[in-house]
């Protein structure tokens, strides 16, 4: 233990100087421990004693000893070995190698952290923006209700802010944290640049202490359209059923258009119940009806302003509805997707149930609705699905159609031999159909 804390170098000097032996001021050649605990080259002692008869002294600090005795030791013979092998060019040139590969990647971590705190700083930006741009929306919805519908434009304004807020304080934390790990880098790399710049007479014995960076995530994307979609919703209706419930109010009073019915569809005598049967029904052959696919459209078609309707599926295992462009090919059998002017819910096998994209997309639904709603933004090009039970939305599409579009619905063709039910438009009178 002794001989360790004496090989220990003091504060103030630097190793090489702790190593260095006061006879030939040169590293220590197999060092040797007086009694005095101080340390010398054994061929520089035994030359410093050479003839010397009687008690012999300590170079340095003069203390006489009875006999020329001393002490290998193994742990500065460890650390002289390690000093002068780090002294040597190969150990500088690696060392020198070292230090611009890790200044680089702190340059190339730095430059991503900051590229990350641009984009957050762009999706703060986007927040706000479409923060107010809902806000506006929210409050013009609310304006056309009575002064008694107040309270609930209060809730759902505040509702919003919530979440403007929730999503400005992700942001706001993973910039924080960016920033911070940008700092900690700032401070390795202006370690590593006063390493790289010391004098050459100042050797290098290893790297210098560096911080280690935090890991911080790639910042996702603000989804706009995830954030929009509860706000562009059929507010005032949804509103209007919270609070008159009971009264069943309901939305756009559709009828199906039979000369546009697959020739295997039968349609009741008020046109808003159809249904697949196996007979063919007469009918008249124009370009109106749908030959290839048991699809039908509704009567009334819509090019402008905002609509809502609703459909009874009930526990039909199989089913297809939502919106198609007046224009769509009505003789082929064509994929349903927006690409094909179709922007359409499915269901398959009675749990199955699905977006109209190519490929398709699953969703996972906590409950199977008997009653869809369907929402058209002509303005927006959006359409969106309910389960009109709770208003809860299913799905939305953002690149709806232009130009004229139909409500679109398929009862599809059965699987079981059971008497299939009937796919219903929901009236709740008094609604006046608009645009």
């Amino acid at each position: 233990m002794a001989a360790a804390a004496a090989a220990v170098p003091s504060p103030k000097g630097s190793l090489r100087e702790d190593l260095t032996c006061a006879i030939c001021c040169d590293l220590f050649t197999e060092p040797v421990m007086l009694g005095c605990m101080h340390h010398f080259c054994r061929p520089c002692i035994s030359r410093y004693w050479r003839g010397t008869q009687g008690p012999v002294t300590c170079p340095q600090c003069r203390k006489e000893f009875s006999s020329k005795q001393f002490q290998t030791n193994y742990l500065v013979t460890a650390m002289v070995e390690k000093v002068r092998a780090s002294t040597s060019d190969t150990y500088i040139k690696n060392l020198e190698k070292q230090l611009k590969e890790t200044l680089e990647s702190h340059r190339l971590k730095r430059e991503e952290f900051i590229n990350s705190i641009r984009r957050d700083k762009d999706n703060t930006d986007t927040i706000k923006r479409v923060g107010a741009d809902l806000q506006a929306h929210v409050k013009g919805e609310f304006r056309a209700l009575h002064q008694i519908l107040h309270d609930e434009e209060t809730c759902a304004l505040e509702q919003l802010s919530r979440e403007q807020e929730q999503e400005l304080e992700k942001v706001q934390r993973h910039l924080e944290a960016t920033e911070l790990a940008v700092r900690e880098l700032e401070d390795n790399m202006r370690a590593l640049q006063q390493a790289s710049a010391a004098p050459e007479n100042i050797m290098l014995a290893e790297l210098p202490q560096l911080r280690p960076y935090v890991q911080v995530d790639i910042a996702q994307e603000f989804d706009t359209n995830a954030f929009s979609n509860k706000y562009m919703a059929p507010l005032q209706y949804i509103t209007w059923r919270k609070m008159f419930k009971s009264l069943n109010p309901g939305p756009s009073p559709l009828t199906f258009d039979v000369d546009t019915a697959h020739p295997n569809i039968h349609v009741s005598r008020d046109k808003t119940a159809a249904v697949e049967c196996d007979v063919t029904v007469p009918h008249m052959d124009h370009d109106k009806r749908f030959l290839q696919c048991v699809n039908i459209l509704a009567a009334q078609g819509f090019q402008s302003g905002r609509h809502y309707w609703e459909v009874e599926v009930g526990s039909k295992a199989k089913w297809d509805l939502g919106v198609a462009s007046e224009a769509v090919d009505r003789h082929a059998r064509i994929k349903l997707s927006p690409e094909s002017g179709y922007w359409t819910l499915r269901l398959r096998n009675g749990r199955e149930y699905s977006a109209g994209t190519q490929p398709w997309t699953r969703l996972r639904l906590g409950s199977a609705p008997h009653r869809l709603g369907v929402f058209l933004d002509c303005e927006e090009r959006r359409v969106s699905f309910y389960n009109a039970d709770d208003m809860s939305l299913l799905y939305s599409f953002t690149n709806g159609p232009r130009g004229k579009a139909f409500p679109f619905f398929s009862p599809c063709i059965s699987d079981g031999s059971q008497k299939p039910p009937p796919i219903k438009l929901l009236h709740y009178p008094p609604v006046a159909l608009s645009g």
